[in-house]
């Protein structure tokens, strides 16, 4: 049996939803529900109303805005939580995803590229970055993509990133190569 409700009603604005997604709203600093820790073990949890999951960070496209579009995800893949920007986040938090993202989205810049040979369906890369002196392969068909706010990104065969900031910047033997693969 259904019963009337005695409470007064609610005035109309309070009542509807606010446009932003529920993940927009779970990262807001206004309602401080999301923490991001770091477990003693080293593990990654998300902390969202109370609940306590262990995760892993996700980097979205695009690559070129590194503290956006940031998904953690549970053990099975799926998503707790999309986190826009990581400026919504408390500063701990925020400390603590970025950390993360610099362990897990390590991505190689290359200064220079010695060469680049195709061999059996593989094409070997020998490259110099920041870090160091790199090989790495690609598949044939894995070219060089150009990313929005300039420069291009380079997956390998066991998902590593390398990128290449500033092509013009490079000498002429390493943007030949470069360019060879891009059209």
């Amino acid at each position: 049996m259904h019963t009337a409700s005695t409470a007064a009603p609610r005035p109309r604005d309070s009542s509807r939803r606010s446009r932003r997604t529920a993940k927009e709203e779970d990262c807001t600093p206004e309602t401080n529900v999301l923490r991001v820790e770091r477990g003693a073990d080293g593990r990654l949890f998300a902390v969202k109303n109370g609940k306590r999951t262990a995760v892993k960070v996700c980097r979205c496209f695009p690559w070129s805005e590194p503290n956006r579009f940031v998904s953690l995800r549970d053990e099975k893949d799926a998503e707790v939580v999309l986190i826009d920007d990581l400026a919504v986040l408390d500063p701990s938090s925020r400390g603590v995803l970025e950390l993360a993202l610099a362990e897990v989205g390590f991505v190689l810049e290359i200064e220079r590229i010695e060469s680049c040979e195709d061999v059996f369906e593989i094409r070997n890369w020998k490259v110099m970055t920041k870090q160091g002196p790199r090989t790495f392969q690609t598949a044939l068909d894995a070219w060089p993509r150009e990313v929005p706010r300039g420069g291009y990104l380079i997956k390998d065969i066991s998902g590593d990133l390398y990128f290449v900031p500033n092509p013009e910047g490079m000498d002429e033997k390493s943007q030949n190569i470069l360019y060879g693969l891009i059209d």
